[in-house]
């Protein structure tokens, strides 16, 4: 039986991005004896400072109570690190989190294929639409795409995951109930019902600067590759793409083509240093997984091609439920319909909008299409009978 309690109480006592949990996991085979051992057996481990002891002995087990029933209270989930359902992909690395608070249902991280997608928060409209796009592609093909919550290509990479129905995980550098960014609140939401938002710090936890360093190799722990869409010279994406090149020196790395411009000067950077593959369009990412294939079943449209396309399946099996959906509900829900014949435009409109309202100016910046365009293409998908308008001009599938 995993200790949440006290592996709270010890995250709260000597902070995150540390050693000292994965070494302790692997010195007591029942962590029991650690925790009820007080002082002296803290001291006999030989784990810990000075300066570590005394802010054991000064950390209360209350303070791992309160978090624990305002996780109760919101219906998270506390992963510790001693749980079977840990991920393996995360224990892997130096400094793993003692645990990790979830909201949604996490998928299986080490039987799927995943890709972080990261890049800055001032993208430019060429980055935006690559990052939605291309995101979209991959999660049509089932994989799963990581990123970090945050305005940009972030956002842009969890909407195009979101618009195919994919599995998306979001990373955040603060309490999963935080209102950072209150812009992508419902999208937070949204992603919990497929897949999770997830952080290492408690509920209400606020983002303090150097949290987001330390949230970038939780995501470069649970992707299989990083595609760098578009990142300046110090970008925090290349934080990441250290930090996966760290976990594992064969872990493949990405970059968008970008343009001679400087906010595309650390991708370019990492292309032309051998670093990353150049990625043009999804296959470029796919192509360095060919060891994996999905069937004509699982992705009819691709096969149409009469090449070998080499295209990810999703491993493993999904959760029975998701936040309180049975899977057989979450097939039910409208998804995007093929071969509808739309022009370029009204397809990045239309796969912009998915099983939640969507407000127009979202629509836009997803997009990069004027309002008086994505109007009058909004009329003739609700025409078709393809989207429906709720309140507040936002849109949703039907």
């Amino acid at each position: 039986m995993s200790n949440i309690r006290y592996w709270i109480w010890l995250s709260q006592a000597i902070g995150y991005c540390t050693t000292r949990y994965k070494q302790l996991v692997e010195l007591y085979s029942d962590t029991d004896i650690f925790f009820e051992g007080g002082e002296p057996e803290w001291r006999l481990s030989g784990l810990f400072t000075n300066a570590e002891i005394s802010k054991l002995n000064s950390t209360p087990l209350t303070v791992a109570d309160e978090i624990i029933s305002k996780c109760n209270k919101h219906c998270f989930e506390i992963l510790p690190i001693d749980s079977p359902y840990y991920p393996k992909c995360l224990y892997n690395i130096d400094n793993p989190p003692a645990v990790i608070y979830i909201w949604g249902a996490l998928p299986d991280i080490d039987d799927r294929l995943s890709i972080g997608v990261v890049g800055t928060r001032k993208a430019s409209m060429y980055g935006i639409r690559s990052a939605h796009t291309i995101s979209y592609e991959l999660a049509k093909c089932g994989v799963t795409i990581v990123s970090g919550g945050a305005l940009g290509i972030d956002t842009a990479a969890h909407m195009g995951c979101l618009a195919a129905d994919g599995v998306t995980i979001a990373v955040l550098g603060c309490g999963i109930n935080y209102d950072y960014l209150r812009e992508n609140r419902k999208m937070r939401s949204d992603i919990t019902f497929r897949g999770a938002v997830v952080s290492e710090y408690p509920p209400d936890t606020e983002p303090y600067s150097f949290h987001f360093p330390q949230r970038n190799r939780i995501i470069s722990a649970f992707s299989d590759g990083i595609f760098v869409v578009e990142a300046g010279a110090s970008s925090g994406a290349l934080i990441t793409v250290n930090s996966a090149l760290e976990q594992d020196a064969s872990k493949k790395i990405f970059a968008l083509a970008g343009p001679v411009d400087p906010h595309f000067y650390g991708s370019n950077r990492l292309v032309k240093d051998r670093v990353a593959t150049l990625v043009t369009d999804y296959k470029d990412i796919l192509d360095e997984f060919d060891n994996l294939y999905v069937s004509e079943e699982i992705a009819p449209e691709l096969s149409a091609t009469n090449e070998r396309v080499k295209v990810i399946p999703i491993k493993g099996k999904a959760p029975d439920n998701i936040n309180g959906l049975k899977t057989d509900d979450l097939s039910e829900l409208p998804v995007h319909k093929e071969n509808l014949g739309l022009s370029e435009d009204e397809s990045a409109v239309y796969y912009a909008i998915g099983n939640e309202p969507v407000h127009i100016d979202k629509i836009a910046e997803i997009t990069a299409l004027p309002i008086f365009k994505i109007s009058s293409i909004l009329t003739m998908l609700e025409i078709k009978k393809l989207i429906k308008s709720t309140q507040g001009r936002s849109y949703v599938l039907i």
